[in-house]
């Protein structure tokens, strides 16, 4: 589920405090809920800007009418609330008039708060004025156009709208329906996003009793992203899981509900969470509810193969360039990583509104106790508006999506109204794999791009352990900096100084499956290695011998950098572990399914190949390793510091690894590098 947490959702945007008073004599009991109650309504996220000190405001909040800034909300007697008193604190909560008479924007929802108990609100009133350190902030004034500008307009707009009534329980449901019903509608705010809104801004329904209650949490469009419908989404297991962790077998939190869960959700008690998705797996479908194309299918539930357009559309060739070592061929994401795309709420949306945003300007996962690491996914505006529309579009009829397609002109609006800037600014031109299907030879190209993405599965006999092409050359060798094929061909023949000759490219790629796939050599003029070398060939472009391709190879590090391999094995634990393993072996799924490599034991390389140097593995991890660890072009890698990238290289390529029984014939007329393992 991709929920986002907007400019409408704002937790207590309290604009221009002033006068007497403070809960400084509150006991530390009262203080405590008041901080329970403050995380469940969320207030940090809006009362605090990027690097800003906690609650002091100044977080720039656009609206259609114009910017507001979020105001100091802790205890300083100038510029927060420490000279509020409860009565002018719940004024303003509840009614949305601030100390000194004027009205507050409904971007705060004080009418969600009119809802909060007067405990709760005696709670949080001690919290912001006796138990959070004071922080001297000056706020800033609002930016609205004219006539927004004008408050008094906003006496009308309560008088219209402001629904002014503390939280009723229903007699008729349990202890845990209400007390979800009395989150969702009060303090978690969640209409404020999730409700449709009308012509003049305000929420159609503020709960789900009477008529208007069919509007309430039945999703809407803001900030372009789309908060979903909320009703009867999920089980109740699943919606717990998903507001303690970020994450479920459906989906993965994005936007701003990652800092929802961040900062709010993940802190509730368990019988809150249970209490909250209680009360909205009880509610049914809204009307005008917006709704999901298909209903949703539990990923484990999906068949686990590729789709049968993953080689043959453009848009399973862009998934397969740039989604599949995430997402994987199947779409069922990896676990505790990254999403899967069956079944997820946000592909499937009949509305794709969230689905661009997140492919223009990425995504990253929630901060949780749960997943304390943070994943990212990089945004894909340097791809074509087509190319984005062609992904998303084969993404959305795979995997029992039936959602429909994405077009090029969807993109486009959504790109003018997000203005995304690349941040990887790399002049590397990556060679688009779905341009092999216009070539009069696209079945032995896209047959040679299969045998590098998928080699062990398709050669057994030369595959030794469990590794593939791609295991070393990312994305089917399209990376920068990532052992790319670009221009590769031109460079052959060519001599090498391991083998002391000049060797073909065909002897290249043997020398692979002997080395790094601890298997054996191809035929040369077999059919498997005659795609393979069109491969290479399509991917030569205009590329002559002597020219320099920008991202060619892993680059290069100092060597005279000292490993310390006591470093590199806590750096493998805590950057590389979660996709190699603990002890170097893979990462699978429950069935044995390969995700990741191994990087030692019998199934990885053995000490011939070139990971087993430790300047070259060091180079390689130093632009590669890890993969969503960052906003970098296209899967986030890379990041490490030189120093850990050698350390790491030098642990994990001088563990035990099979042999290489032709070693006493490398290097037969230069000098063997320093770091090579024999």
């Amino acid at each position: 589920m991709k929920l986002s947490q907007t400019v409408l959702s704002i937790a207590g945007i309290i604009l221009a405090f002033a006068e007497p008073a403070s809960g400084a004599n509150a006991d530390a009991a009262l203080i405590a809920r008041g901080k329970y109650v403050a995380q469940l309504g969320d207030c940090v996220a809006c009362h605090t800007a990027p690097n800003g000190r906690e609650m002091a405001g100044g977080l720039e909040l656009k609206t259609p009418m114009g910017t507001i800034y979020s105001t100091n909300i802790t205890a300083d007697r100038e510029t927060g609330i420490g000279k509020y008193s409860f009565e002018q604190f719940e004024r303003a909560m509840r009614k949305g008039i601030a100390a000194d008479g004027h009205n507050l924007y409904p971007a705060m929802p004080y009418p969600s708060y009119a809802k909060m108990s007067d405990e709760d609100m005696r709670a949080l009133y001690a919290y912001l004025t006796a138990g959070l350190p004071a922080v001297r902030q000056p706020n800033k004034p609002a930016q609205m156009r004219w006539p927004f500008s004008m408050r008094w307009g906003l006496s009308l707009w309560n008088w219209a709208f402001l629904e002014n009534q503390p939280f009723k329980p229903d007699p008729a449901k349990d202890a845990a329906w209400n007390r979800g019903a009395y989150l969702v509608q009060g303090l978690g705010h969640c209409g404020a996003c999730h409700t449709p809104r009308g012509i003049a801004f305000q929420e159609k329904a503020m709960s789900d009793a009477g008529s208007s209650g069919k509007h309430f949490l039945a999703g809407e469009t803001v900030e372009s992203w789309r908060a979903l419908s909320l009703r009867n989404l999920w089980t109740v297991e699943d919606t717990v899981q998903l507001l303690k962790t970020g994450q479920n077998r459906f989906a993965t939190v994005s936007g701003n509900m990652a800092d929802v869960i961040h900062h709010s959700t993940q802190h509730f008690s368990d019988s809150d969470l249970t209490a909250i998705a209680t009360y909205l797996k009880s509610l049914p479908p809204g009307e005008n509810e917006l709704p999901m194309s298909s209903k949703p299918i539990a990923p484990a539930t999906v068949a686990s193969k590729a789709p049968s357009g993953l080689y043959t559309m453009r848009g399973g060739l862009g998934y397969t360039q740039f989604c599949v070592d995430c997402h994987r061929p199947d779409g069922a994401g990896v676990k505790n990583m990254f999403p899967p795309l069956g079944g997820n709420p946000s592909v499937a949306s009949a509305d794709p509104t969230t689905l661009l945003h997140i492919m223009l300007t990425g995504w990253k996962t929630a901060e949780t106790t749960a997943h304390p690491r943070v994943y990212t996914m990089p945004g894909f505006a340097r791809l074509a508006d087509q190319e984005i529309a062609e992904i998303l579009s084969f993404v959305r009829k795979s995997w029992g999506n039936q959602s429909a397609p994405v077009t090029a002109a969807q993109v486009k609006k959504m790109r003018a109204e997000l203005n995304p800037k690349p941040v990887d600014s790399s002049k590397f031109d990556t060679p688009r794999l779905a341009d092999m299907l216009a070539t009069p030879n696209a079945d032995q190209l896209v047959r040679g791009m299969r045998l590098h993405l998928e080699t062990k599965a398709l050669l057994p006999n030369n595959v030794g352990n469990s590794l593939n092409c791609t295991s070393c050359h990312l994305n089917s060798g399209t990376v920068a900096d990532g052992s790319p094929f670009v221009g590769v061909s031109a460079f052959f023949p060519s001599y090498a100084p391991r083998a002391g000759k000049i060797i073909t490219l065909e002897e290249r790629i043997n020398g692979c499956f002997k080395r790094s796939m601890n298997g054996k050599p191809i035929p040369a003029d077999s059919a498997e290695m005659k795609a393979m070398v069109a491969y290479f060939d399509w991917m030569k472009r205009e590329t002559k011998p002597g020219d320099k391709v920008a991202g060619r190879g892993v680059g290069k590090i100092d060597p005279a950098i000292k490993p310390n391999v006591e470093n590199g094995k806590q750096v493998y634990a805590k950057q590389c572990a979660v996709c190699h393993g603990e002890n170097g072996e893979g990462l699978k799924r429950e069935d044995g399914t390969p995700v990741f490599p191994p990087l030692w034991g019998d199934q990885s390389f053995n000490i011939g190949a070139g990971m087993a140097r430790t300047y070259t593995a060091a180079a390689f991890v130093k632009r590669n390793m890890p993969i969503g660890f960052h906003d970098k072009f296209p899967l986030g890698q890379g990041g490490l510091s030189d120093q850990d990238a050698v350390d790491v290289a030098e642990y994990f390529s001088h563990q035990p690894r099979p042999d290489f029984p032709d070693k006493v014939k490398d290097w037969p007329k230069d000098k063997k590098p320093a770091d090579a393992r024999y």
